[in-house]
């Protein structure tokens, strides 16, 4: 018989929005909460989806499948905004007598909006206990239950556009990461489509959304893998009814815990089988007869005191046994529970970790292109320092002109242009001085020459 599998259907949320979220951060120090966040509401969140689902930290891509979209979820992304919104948008702003009221590239409005950019939508059929023995062979075949779960949510839920679907073998189970965006059509304001998780994906939508999706993969899987197998019952108010515990100790606590419990039914058995013993005991006793010499004493036979003892020893083990097993079986399930909730803190940390260096990441790319800006101002400066310099000598050259025929050839129409230039601020005194005085030496200040005498006068005191 086909054992029943669990199915997961999981929409990537946003906690850390909510006015829960929003308490929390008021009471921390850091401003910040735990909660989970794995949402897509900026580029950047949708660039961590990108190398998280891609596996581009890692050199594991033949563990991952893509079967819709391409080797680059930003890109794919871009092109459904362009395919969905963009005729949109160009109405839209086309009907704009402002500028200013232009969205001009919807994709980046959203991004530094507060809405989602997109959504991430995480399909898992098995769970690791059901897959940990099976083959890569029969593993793959899951790429064809997985196409149709494609096939079927574009049928189920045709407003959200699907941008990229991967498949990732490389962990307990496989299974399927949906990038996607929601869409709301036929607006009254704004643009006439727009993204709309909210709209899309309500708490009773998502809930029937579900229910189709994991019936459709069953059929799916029953129909490519040759079987009968059904599905658990889906557990009420969850997101996912999978009840997924990939701890790195989990699975070796709850074989010893599993031990633990056999151990304590063989003890039952032993407390029953004593049970049925007491009473030959109880038979033994009653059927004692006194002695002839002292009625309050009893005779019994070396055979029944055997019986009896075996009887006490019986007892004592099956006692010692029965509290050690309570005992373990107590202290395992506090470790359980303990180390469950450390893992959850840890993953939460993690994920703060991760964010922490998403953000480290974006400075120093802010910084690389800073350093790119100063390096160029640098270059712009020199160029008008040189330029500076060539404009010194050219007004050199001038005034030397004018030094000549005013001076020495008495030329009236230079003397009439170099009165002109004074009255209208272009010549200052000392210009016009250069200009009309035979005896003043036309010299223009050089920087360098100022700064090496200035230094020699520092040395001489």
């Amino acid at each position: 018989m086909e054992q029943e599998l669990a199915y997961s259907f999981h929409l990537g949320s946003d906690k850390n929005k909510s006015k829960l979220a929003k308490r929390v951060s008021k009471g921390n120090v850091s401003g910040g909460t735990s909660l989970s966040n794995n949402a897509i509401q900026n580029a950047n969140d949708l660039s961590r989806v990108n190398k998280h689902n891609l596996r581009d930290y890692d050199n594991q891509r033949e563990l991952i499948t893509t079967i819709y979209g391409t080797n680059d979820i930003v890109e794919d992304v871009k092109k459904v905004y362009l395919d969905e919104f963009e005729q949109a948008k160009i109405e839209y702003d086309n009907k704009q007598t402002r500028a200013d009221r232009k969205i001009g590239n919807y994709f980046q409005k959203i991004c530094n909006s507060q809405n989602d950019i997109a959504c991430e939508i995480i399909i898992e059929l098995g769970d690791m206990d059901f897959w940990q023995d099976k083959d890569n062979e029969y593993r793959m075949k899951m790429v064809d239950v997985y196409n149709e779960q494609i096939h079927d949510l574009v049928k189920i839920v045709p407003t959200f556009k699907i941008a990229n679907a991967t498949i990732h073998f490389d962990e307990t189970s496989p299974h399927m990461h949906i990038v996607g965006v929601p869409i709301i059509e036929n607006c009254k304001r704004g643009m006439k489509n727009q993204v709309g998780k909210s709209q899309v994906f309500t708490k009773t939508s998502l809930t029937e959304i579900q229910d189709k999706m994991r019936n459709a993969c069953i059929k799916s899987y029953n129909k490519f893998y040759g079987v009968d197998t059904r599905l658990k019952g889906k557990q009420k108010g969850r997101n996912q009814d999978i009840n997924i515990k990939e701890m790195g100790n989990y699975r070796q606590i709850k074989k010893q815990l599993e031990q633990k419990e056999q151990k304590l039914a063989e003890a039952n058995k032993q407390t029953k089988k004593l049970e049925n013993t007491s009473k030959d005991i109880n038979e033994i006793l009653d059927n004692l007869k006194p002695t002839m010499m002292n009625k309050n004493n009893m005779v019994i036979s070396s055979e029944e005191v055997g019986k009896i003892k075996e009887f006490t020893n019986n007892v004592t083990d099956t006692t010692k046994t029965i509290r050690s097993v309570n005992d373990l079986n107590v202290a395992i399930k506090d470790f359980e529970h303990s180390t469950f909730e450390i893992e959850q803190e840890n993953s939460s940390l993690k994920y703060q970790i991760e964010l922490k260096d998403g953000e480290i990441n974006n400075l120093k790319d802010e910084l690389s292109y800073k350093d790119k800006i100063i390096d160029k101002l640098r270059a712009e400066k020199e160029s008008i320092k040189a330029q500076l310099q060539r404009f010194k000598s050219f007004w050199h050259s001038i005034m030397s002109h004018f030094h000549k025929k005013i001076c020495y050839d008495k030329d009236e129409n230079y003397k009439i242009v170099s009165d002109d230039l004074y009255r209208n601020g272009i010549f200052d005194d000392n210009d016009n001085e250069i200009a009309n005085n035979i005896y003043r030496k036309v010299t223009i200040p050089d920087e360098n020459k100022t700064n090496k005498d200035r230094k020699k006068n520092d040395t001489r005191f």
